[in-house]
């Protein structure tokens, strides 16, 4: 009987393609459920990551969050959290989430062309303490970390920053802007009433 981190589906293609001992090495030796001080420092650096997550009916969806480096914050060895910030309002892995906690992060650096995963469990706090200190956080989401591990980087294409989104949050001085798909005509008359492109 397997009771490690692979399932029945992976253990029939790791014996298909003799990966089996390799799969265990990876468990044993890089597979960890704490964040250590590498981790934090490259999941602090990102300005963005990728979000798994499946309703309960197993419906996958897989979703960008996008915000200044350091936007994700490591609170301890085993919890990291982030912001919600406005979208398009219809909240698929935030309501996801709330209904079915299991969540995968990925995190990629496309411009030294590494990558790590984080599988865990989500906690969305409408009242977080910690959104105050988000500028235009909604809410705040808190993950506790079930397993940390790098990523095979081979395949990452290397990208350079061009510029960072005018749209993300800032603690200066000026209004966040506006997105164009809000004043749409198949959008303005349905938002929330509070939306500031109401105004």
């Amino acid at each position: 009987m397997d009771n490690g981190m692979f399932h029945a589906g992976q253990r029939e293609l790791q014996d298909r393609f003799d990966t089996r001992r390799l799969a265990d090495r990876i468990e044993d030796v890089l597979v960890k459920d704490t964040i250590s001080a590498h981790d934090k420092s490259f999941i602090e650096g990102r300005d963005m990551f990728f979000l798994a997550t499946v309703d309960p009916d197993g419906m996958p969806t897989c979703s960008y969050k996008g915000g200044d480096p350091g936007f994700v914050r490591v609170l301890d060895n085993r919890t990291l959290a982030f912001p919600n910030y406005d979208g398009n309002g219809m909240y698929l892995s935030m309501g996801n989430a709330l209904s079915h906690a299991n969540v995968g992060m990925l995190f990629i650096d496309f411009e030294k062309q590494n990558r790590t995963r984080v599988d865990g469990v989500a906690r969305v706090d409408l009242d977080d303490p910690l959104v105050e200190t988000w500028p235009e956080a909604q809410f705040v989401v808190r993950v506790e970390a079930r397993r940390v591990y790098p990523n095979c980087p081979r395949y990452i294409h290397k990208y350079e920053l061009v510029e960072r989104s005018r749209f993300v949050p800032r603690p200066v001085e000026r209004p966040t802007p506006v997105p164009d798909w809000k004043r749409s005509d198949w959008a303005c008359d349905f938002l929330a009433a509070d939306d500031p492109a109401r105004g």
